[in-house]
């Protein structure tokens, strides 16, 4: 059977579809929320509304856009979580909704998981097992993927995400939101070596991003009490000595994955994926160290729908649906 799969994506503020057609992803349409950058960070409850406003043109678009009518569709797929509860629920309802009413099985994917399968949207594909460092704000992993639906964490943040120490960073030195993508474009013109930030990773493959942001924070106090006027003379040299500073931190330990598990094909994905200072020094490690690199295309880096489809194919292919009582996770273990 070529299943015809719609996927839906709303697990924190970007409203996003996706039709998938025997495992070739047709669209990927997104609704990106804007109202949040007044408050410097995503409102829960602005974002749950937001998802209201935009989930059923979202859906009428991707499936208009891939020439699919409801009456195609073999089964309906959603984001179950991690994500915030209320953008989660807006999701799952109108999942169910389209599930029960168009009497197709209903399929419940973990956001993670997708980010991890969106490198097998397109090609080049990576071949199992590899290691996959997810990245983004709400969380830190280095995944052994096995198969499709066969991964396990073997590494990962026990405190905060590193895009949250991005984006508090870039907060503290009064950057718009999401201050992460600015830290990146201020880097790129700065000096990664004028500044020292502390290593603050854990034990292991394990990795702590709090005390940095608290290192990060004591250090602009000190520096603008001397001079008022140090963050704007010197924006460039202190988002790239902090990037470098993460970087490093996350390809540390990546290296120690990579060296106990033998393992040499090595992918990234999640929202910080997108940083190109990753991107770059992800390469060059690579390539020292005889690394076989996937870096997903951007579009797919952050929150999208495509993913989700990915992730549904594959769960489809195996049977694996679910009932129309399942509730929402905001937690949820890959």
């Amino acid at each position: 059977m070529s299943p015809i799969i719609l996927a839906i994506e709303s697990s924190c503020d970007e409203t996003s579809a996706s039709v998938i057609r025997n495992g070739k992803v047709l669209n990927n349409i997104i609704a990106t929320q804007v109202i949040h950058r007044k408050y410097g960070g995503v409102v829960p409850e602005l974002a749950s509304r937001a998802h209201q406003q935009n989930i059923v043109a979202t859906v009428h678009v991707a499936l208009d856009d891939s020439g699919t009518a409801k009456t195609d569709l073999n089964a309906v797929a959603f984001t179950r979580g991690p994500g915030l509860m209320g953008s989660l629920l807006v999701g799952v309802s109108y999942a169910k909704g389209l599930s029960l009413g168009l009497n197709i099985p209903l399929i419940e994917v973990n956001h993670m998981q997708a980010h991890v399968l969106a490198h097998f949207i397109d090609d080049p594909k990576p071949t199992f097992p590899f290691l996959c460092l997810t990245v983004s704000g709400g969380h830190t992993q280095i995944v052994l993927v096995r198969d499709y639906l066969d991964m396990e964490v073997i590494g990962q943040t026990q405190d905060d995400a590193v895009g949250e120490a991005f984006d508090k960073a870039a907060k503290i030195m009064g950057l718009p939101y999401p201050g992460g993508p600015m830290i990146d474009q201020y880097a790129q013109m700065g000096n990664p070596k004028a500044y020292k930030f502390p290593d603050t990773s854990m034990p292991g493959l394990d990795f702590s991003f709090s005390g940095i942001k608290t290192a990060f924070l004591y250090f602009l106090r000190k520096e603008t009490a001397n001079n008022p006027s140090f963050v704007e003379e010197n924006r460039n040299d202190i988002c790239a000595s902090l990037q470098q500073t993460l970087i490093n931190m996350l390809l540390t330990r990546l290296q120690e994955a990579s060296l106990q598990t033998g393992i040499k094909t090595i992918a990234i994905a999640g929202g910080v994926s997108a940083n190109t200072g990753l991107r770059k020094s992800l390469l060059t490690v690579g390539e020292a160290l005889g690394w076989n690199i996937f870096i997903p295309a951007f579009q797919y880096c952050t929150d999208n729908a495509a993913m989700i489809a990915m992730a549904a194919h594959y769960k489809f292919l195996k049977g694996e649906f679910c009932s129309l009582d399942v509730v929402p996770l905001a937690r949820m273990p890959l």
